[in-house]
């Protein structure tokens, strides 16, 4: 049996299948690919199964969203290493190599990124992780390669092998063992924040997150809900509120929790003067939310949660204060 398993969710996504599902097999000759299916309405499970029958499909029993579809799909893939790989995802000639070679000399390492870059401007990293992720103290996540919405072109300047907080969920690698001791993604978050979640859940015991610079993706990012969809605000907003109640040092919690409710409104107010009135409620929903389900994220945190989970204090200061547009500055 192969020992990793390279897992594609799909949502009624028979076309971004047809596109990029054939330079995965072609490049993972390693692996053994699925497809999980979040039972599509389309024709993606009949496509598969006619054009590629080596690929094995996994069907849900409805869509459980990208947390509860991996949750569900992963009880079936026994392999060691699972690469979690969005749908509209394009893989390059050797792209598990580096990856495999770095679980191989490092078994301390449970969680890797390759670098992802823009498929639509393939001279610049994409938002969805670029070359590795972090948080701030008040759990707002960047990269290296883009701070808020400025991405960086690739100059090489990140092709190296470092230790990062969160990988993306649009290609990430993780330790079976691992993914089942963590209980996998929270499936209350459905999409959205839930693999940094994961991934802080990893770190608070103990385990390292890396980023390698030396395998490369593409990633076209927002083709099941784009940027400027009010329903990917309230789940970014409401997400990370929950994943900071679950997550955060425990004298930390509330002061923390404080000052990010107070930024929100901030963000909130900015969005009603631009005219984003949908934002604005997204904003004020997403809290609701959170209040709704406070007691339910305090029952979910661990026994001990780390107090040196952020590198920078606060990127909303370093940025539009600051002028750190860019990861280095």
């Amino acid at each position: 049996m192969k020992k990793t398993a390279v897992v594609i969710l799909n949502w009624n996504g028979v076309k971004l299948l047809e596109q990029f599902l054939p330079s995965v097999i072609h490049h993972s000759p390693e692996a053994t690919i699925y497809v999980a299916d979040n039972a599509s309405t389309d024709t993606s499970v009949a496509y598969v199964k006619a054009h590629f029958p080596t690929v094995k499909i996994i069907s849900n029993s409805r869509n459980f969203g990208f947390a509860g579809g991996y949750n569900e799909a992963l009880k079936q893939v026994e392999e060691e290493i699972y690469a979690l790989v969005n749908s509209d995802i394009e893989v390059t000639e050797n792209w598990l190599q580096p990856i495999l070679a770095l679980f191989e000399r490092e078994l301390q390492t449970t969680i890797i990124q390759p670098k992802i870059l823009d498929y639509k401007q393939k001279t610049h990293f994409e938002y969805a992780g670029a070359a590795g992720g972090y948080i701030d103290k008040y759990g707002f996540p960047y990269c290296r390669g883009r701070i808020f919405d400025t991405v960086e072109a690739d100059k090489g300047q990140y092709d190296d092998i470092t230790e990062i907080f969160w990988a993306s969920g649009a290609c990430m690698f993780i330790r079976k063992n691992i993914f089942r001791e963590l209980n996998g993604f929270d499936s209350d978050f459905f999409a959205h924040q839930e693999e940094i979640d994961l991934c802080w859940r990893a770190f608070n015991k103990g385990y390292t997150a890396k980023y390698c610079g030396f395998s490369t993706v593409y990633h076209v990012g927002g083709a099941t809900l784009n940027t400027g969809n009010p329903r990917k605000t309230f789940l970014n907003f409401r997400n990370s509120l929950w994943m900071m109640t679950k997550n955060l040092p425990k004298k930390q919690l509330f002061p923390t929790l404080f000052i990010r409710l107070s930024l929100d409104g901030i963000a909130g107010v900015r969005f009603f003067f631009q005219g984003k009135f949908k934002h604005t409620w997204a904003i004020l929903k997403s809290h609701y939310y959170f209040y709704l389900f406070i007691n339910k994220s305090l029952q979910k945190r661990n026994a001990i949660q780390s107090e040196n989970y952020y590198r920078t204090r606060s990127i909303v200061y370093r940025y539009y204060l600051k002028n750190g547009r860019f990861f280095d500055k």
